[in-house]
């Protein structure tokens, strides 16, 4: 029969940890009945001297039993557990371990916090809680570790590297995005003006309020991206990847009457609700399910474009070019102009 004990991890939050022996799991006792086996087979003293390495350490028969009572440390000093090591002339017990990289984990028994120094390497620390058996702290080591070497060139750009990169380029001079991995990053409210994006990945961006008037999207992923109430004036976005994407309140729509060519873009599923549309290329675009509504369409191109069950109630469809377009299930109610038989025929 297996127990599951209580123990505290870095956060503080409960978690259950098995207890087992060399002959057979526990049955049904208490962290704290494991501690008092303990004290009782050492019954001269509840403190505990260490060798690691050559260094002395003295901790308690508590911080090396009741955190992580699968560890090695822990079943050297608990009853029915493995034999402690030999000791020295001082009553320490020997640990053929490196003392540079046990410190940090006595201390994580110790309060439940791993703090490293900038001269120890994790890397190292992460080997011996693996030798200890710190199971907890492999868990919290390992994601950590797989990021500080995840490859430099995989890694996405940060508001604080695109902010750098805005204000180190002269205003005369073009920047360029083309291709950069961006995917997360929180870009609210900045000017990216005249800016090429092309071929560039960001999926989940916060563009909410961003400026990005005559910026290049061709065949931009913005997955899921946040670009509500943001300024897309004359962009190019061929072959764009919107879908799920949010652009509620977007004005696309250039006084000039540069239209926005979104040509081919897949917005399959994206809101674009009470957004400013007019003029705006759409064609053979992927709008399956999109929510349209109340948004400024007049003469807009949405010939070809697939706008199966897409929400187009309360819109303004003036002049708007819908021939080739699949209507199948669209909801069409509520327009502010009728919508002629003329804009849907070839």
């Amino acid at each position: 029969m297996e127990q599951s004990v209580a123990s505290k991890n870095k956060t503080g939050a409960s978690t259950l940890s098995p207890i087992t022996t060399n002959q057979s799991t526990i049955g049904m006792e208490s962290a704290t009945e494991v501690v008092r086996e303990s004290c009782n087979k050492f019954p001269s003293s509840k403190w505990v001297k260490l060798n690691v390495g050559g260094k002395i350490y003295v901790t308690t028969l508590c911080t090396l039993v009741s955190k992580e009572p699968d560890s090695m440390l822990a079943r050297m000093f608990s009853q029915d557990g493995m034999l402690p090591s030999e000791q020295d002339e001082q009553g320490a017990y020997l640990i053929d371990r490196s003392a540079h990289y046990f410190e940090p984990i006595l201390n994580y028994l110790r309060h439940g916090q791993l703090i490293v120094d900038a001269h120890v390497s994790l890397e190292g620390v992460l080997e011996e809680a693996r030798f200890f058996g710190i199971y907890s702290l492999i868990s919290q080591l390992e994601p950590q570790l797989a990021q500080i070497n995840r490859p430099i060139d995989d890694m996405p750009l940060t508001r604080r590297d695109v902010i750098k990169a805005l204000i180190q380029t002269p205003h005369a001079s073009e920047l360029r995005f083309q291709g950069v991995n961006l995917a997360g990053a929180d870009l609210r409210k900045l000017d990216f003006r005249n800016i090429n994006f092309k071929y560039a990945c960001m999926q989940r961006c916060n563009l909410s309020h961003a400026n990005l008037t005559y910026c290049c999207l061709e065949r931009t992923d913005l997955a899921y991206a946040n670009l509500e109430c943001s300024q897309l004036v004359s962009v190019k976005g061929l072959c764009a990847n919107m879908e799920g994407a949010n652009l509620r309140g977007c004005n696309f729509e250039d006084p000039t009457g540069v239209r926005t060519n979104l040509e081919g873009v897949n917005l399959k599923g994206a809101c674009l609700e009470s957004s400013n549309m007019a003029g705006i290329n759409l064609r053979v675009a992927n709008l399956k399910d999109a929510n349209m509504k109340n948004c400024n369409l007049r003469s807009a191109v949405l010939a070809g474009a697939d706008l199966e069950r897409c929400n187009l109630s309360g819109s303004d469809l003036q002049e708007a070019n819908l021939r080739g377009a699949n209507l199948k299930d669209a909801e069409l109610t509520l327009m502010v102009t009728p919508l002629h038989m003329a804009q849907a025929i070839r």
